[in-house]
């Protein structure tokens, strides 16, 4: 014999509330239309599931069984219905981020940290890829937001993009490295020391390819390749290499005195790092404020990026 769950539910409310008045005032309903309920749950069972004549109404043992089972019923639409006020209220859910290797592991990491101190129900699902994979994946619905460097015109009709830190490419080398004892640098400096290349596909390799035929250096002794960020970080660090970063990812790791921008000017690509979405799918409200702390957090950083650029003495 099936009982109507909303049935086991009315059971339990009016046993821990103590009456059908009260019961449907909890459960939003009318006080006839529990009691209809209940007179037919007991004519169809064939026995009595409240005392008669007691009051406040008190089950009899066939009714406290039911009320058993109501109340798991019961807690269950409540936890239901704070789960969907959570997630409608952006205080839960899971937020699917893909970017940029570099700038994920020197930047957003912390943020993500950060975001979490104040959200610990908001899980984050992080994963790495270049333009195109990043570009694939938000029109696969496989994420929900992705950071990279692009041009404005590079988003394209069904991404949006917001921008959220300009583009600036520096040389990183160690903070021992000989060349910054030098009071003033020339181009040809460089030639005298390794390069270390970025990932493969990373925007940053087209860059330092562009950097040294405009500086008119057509050959540079590559040593090492394609590593993360911090195996690219423990090997400039120790040895006289140089290589191409992001001013940012330079910066974020400042306190460590590990590696220093190296004072070159040197070209800079036409690049901004910010967040792309797809435009035909809204963001969830856990995603919607993720993006806005990703937002917040860069616009501090901004000024002191700016300030540490200031401070450097650029040469040649």
């Amino acid at each position: 014999m099936k009982i109507d769950e909303k049935h086991l539910m009315q059971i339990a409310a009016i046993v821990n509330y103590g009456g059908i008045t009260e019961a449907a005032s909890i459960l939003g309903l009318s006080q006839p239309a529990i009691s209809r309920n209940m007179s037919f749950i007991e004519k169809r069972l064939g026995e009595p599931i409240f005392i008669k004549g007691k009051r406040p109404l008190r089950p009899t043992e066939l009714g406290q069984l039911l009320a058993i089972h109501g109340q798991i019923i019961l807690e269950a639409s409540r936890k239901a219905s704070e789960s969907a006020q959570s997630f409608q209220l952006g205080r839960s859910g899971i937020v699917r981020v893909c970017g940029v290797p570099y700038f994920m592991d020197a930047l957003i990491s912390d943020m993500i940290a950060s975001f979490q101190l104040k959200e610990p129900d908001i899980r984050i699902d992080l994963s790495y890829g270049h333009l195109t994979e990043l570009m694939n994946q938000l029109e696969g619905n496989q994420i929900d937001l992705a950071i990279g460097p692009l041009g404005l015109a590079e988003a394209g009709a069904d991404l949006n993009f917001l921008p959220i830190l300009p583009g600036r490419n520096v040389v990183a080398c160690s903070s021992h490295h000989p060349l910054l004892a030098k009071d003033r640098l020339a181009t040809t400096d460089v030639l005298d020391y390794p390069w270390v290349a970025p990932l493969p596909d990373s925007p940053l390799l087209a860059d330092l390819h562009s950097i040294l035929l405009t500086l008119g250096i057509r050959e540079v002794a590559i040593r090492y390749s394609g590593g993360s960020l911090m195996s690219l970080i423990n090997y400039v660090s120790k040895t006289s290499a140089l290589a191409i970063l992001p001013h940012s990812v330079v910066f974020s790791m400042r306190d460590e005195n590990r590696i220093q921008v190296l004072p070159l000017e040197i070209p800079q690509p036409e690049r901004t790092l910010g967040i792309l979405t797809k435009s035909t799918t809204p963001l969830t409200p856990a995603a919607e404020k993720f993006s806005a702390h990703i937002v917040d957090q860069f616009h501090d950083l901004k000024d002191l990026i700016t300030h540490h650029e200031k401070s450097i003495m650029w040469g040649n």
